[in-house]
């Protein structure tokens, strides 16, 4: 892991002093992690499909993130967008969850926006970090798992880790805990997941995965 990367956020005072606590009022900070995750796009038919993408950019800040989350709400309303979906489709949304003040406040806000405090959600970064320039991939992996009825026949949906303390500042989230899933498992039909990736310099990205059975 290179040390530039390391002392850069650390100096930015974005480096949490113990485990990453995204959404809670006591976090401090992201861990650092490592990944690697690589996807085939084909247009043979397979048991997960990329259903929609959406970006947008700030044009904030060269660090911090508009803080009403307007970019991250129009990069999701285009993802939804590009596949033809609305908010009510989504079963499950991986959060870009850093776990730093700014991010998780403007994600909240974003989120509660389009879903409301019923969705299933979770940052997935509590279990691998924050892996920079592979996060977006890494996430992606997550929800490929997660729809894949081969590698997820009961339907469990990546937890939320954190110490359950809610920020009173962010707008309520369906944060969900280890052994949840959805619909009481994966449904025999379609169903279609979110993932938000969002940068420096106000770069934001949504992506819509959904089964390989949806018409």
């Amino acid at each position: 892991m290179c040390g530039t990367t390391l002392g850069g956020f650390s100096a930015l005072e974005a480096v949490s002093a113990g485990l990453c606590n995204p959404f809670s009022a006591n976090r401090d900070g992201i861990n650092i992690g490592e990944a690697a995750a690589v996807f085939l796009l084909t247009a043979e038919d397979a048991p997960v499909r990329l259903l929609g993408v959406g970006e947008s950019s700030d044009a904030h800040h060269v660090s911090a993130p508009d803080p009403e989350g307007h970019g991250a709400l129009a990069a999701m309303r285009a993802a939804l967008d590009d596949a033809g979906l609305t908010p009510s489709d989504i079963a499950y949304v991986n959060l870009h969850g850093t776990a730093t003040a700014l991010n998780d406040s403007m994600e909240g806000k974003a989120v509660h926006a389009l879903f409301g405090d019923a969705t299933p959600c979770s940052s997935t970064k509590a279990m691998t970090g924050h892996t920079l320039g592979a996060a977006g991939a890494c996430e992606a992996a997550f929800l490929w798992l997660t729809l894949n009825p081969a590698h997820n026949p009961d339907g469990r949906l990546p937890p939320h880790l954190w110490d359950g303390a809610p920020d009173p500042e962010i707008p309520p989230l369906n944060l969900i805990g280890p052994g949840a899933t959805f619909s009481g498992g994966l449904p025999a039909g379609p169903a279609a997941m979110l993932s938000n990736s969002f940068a420096f310099g106000g770069s934001n990205v949504a992506l819509v995965l959904g089964r390989g059975d949806r018409r």
